[in-house]
């Protein structure tokens, strides 16, 4: 039997192709590269806001206005305790009680919300990752859909979300009134969907065009049609433009479903805790940040969740973006 073409990544075709392991030390020494290269990152934002605080105006910097406060444009922030705590302030408040008394520590209620705010994100990722991908294919099948669909969804993420918001939460009202249910927490879902369908798109439709034409001819030679092409070729070539698209897709649905919360004023999730809190920076200015720690939390917990679906794909992962 003659040997045969394999698309790259592509396995169950024509045969087999596995993709080269590193050994497994050097596979250990670049996951330390990459940890010792995020710690460093987070130390040197510690670094820079500790050496700022030290040594940049209490007052900030200001230009135009009256001389009053509040006017003019803000170049430098300020310094001053209540304007920007120090680091370990912020930290020691996560552990202090939430709002005095027997209440619990902070940390722990940030984490209540930051769970609650994670699962509306997963929603709206799922939604998402199913909307675009269908997208992604539909305009990859059929030019005239490219043709007329890209654009305007290149041309719907420019819609600002915080005005966005309050119309979808304003429509999913109308229709719960109509008798048919609507719940608002499924309005923060669909808001943060409408952030993570257009990379999902975009990288399905890059993706699904990434094959060889000639690979593409070994699949006509074999009488595959459309759907099996697809399934057998497209799909799998896909997987090294689609991964960094799920990524960026459930950071955007993280944010989405953040600002969503902040805009319609959903109670319990994290956006409603960042308002809450944020109200009380005059006499407790370290506990706004308790969950923007906790935002920033959920965006990593998001893409550690993508990086799963990775490993479980990793055959496929030859040539993978890494934009």
């Amino acid at each position: 039997m003659t040997d045969q073409v394999v698309a790259p990544g592509v396995a169950g075709i024509v045969g087999e192709e596995r993709m080269p392991r590193a050994p497994r030390s050097a596979r250990g020494r670049a996951a330390a590269v990459r940890v010792g290269w995020g710690v460093a990152g987070v130390a040197a934002v510690i670094a820079a806001w500790e050496l700022y605080k030290l040594l940049g105006p209490a007052d900030g910097v200001t230009v135009g206005g009256d001389g009053s406060a509040g006017s003019g444009v803000i170049l430098l922030p300020r310094t001053h305790d209540r304007a920007m705590p120090h680091v370990g302030e912020m930290i020691a408040r996560l552990f202090a009680p939430t709002s005095g008394g027997d209440t619990p520590p902070l940390i722990v209620s940030v984490v209540q919300a930051a769970g609650t705010t994670l699962a509306l994100a997963a929603l709206g990722w799922l939604i998402g990752v199913v909307v675009g991908s269908l997208l992604g294919i539909a305009m990859q099948r059929w030019r005239v859909v490219e043709a007329g669909l890209l654009p305007w969804i290149v041309v719907s993420q420019i819609v600002p979300l915080i005005a966005f918001a309050p119309v979808v939460n304003a429509l999913g009202t109308q229709i719960d009134r109509s008798g048919v249910p609507w719940p608002q927490w499924f309005s923060v879902a669909l808001i943060a969907s409408y952030l993570a369908f257009f990379p999902v798109a975009v990288g399905m439709l890059r993706g699904l065009e990434a094959p060889d034409a000639l690979h593409l001819d070994l699949m006509r030679a074999s009488s595959a049609g459309w759907g099996q092409t697809l399934v057998h070729l497209r799909l799998p070539a896909a997987v090294p433009h689609l991964l960094p698209a799920l990524r960026l897709a459930a950071a955007s649905a993280v944010v989405g479903a953040v600002v969503a919360e902040v805009s319609i004023g959903l109670r319990g999730g994290i956006g409603r805790m960042l308002i809450q809190l944020a109200g009380q920076a005059s006499s407790d200015p370290a506990a706004p940040w308790a969950p923007t720690f906790g935002t920033v939390a959920m965006g990593l917990v998001a893409a550690g969740g993508v990086a799963l679906v990775g490993v479980a794909l990793h055959r496929f992962r030859r040539g993978e973006d890494t934009a």
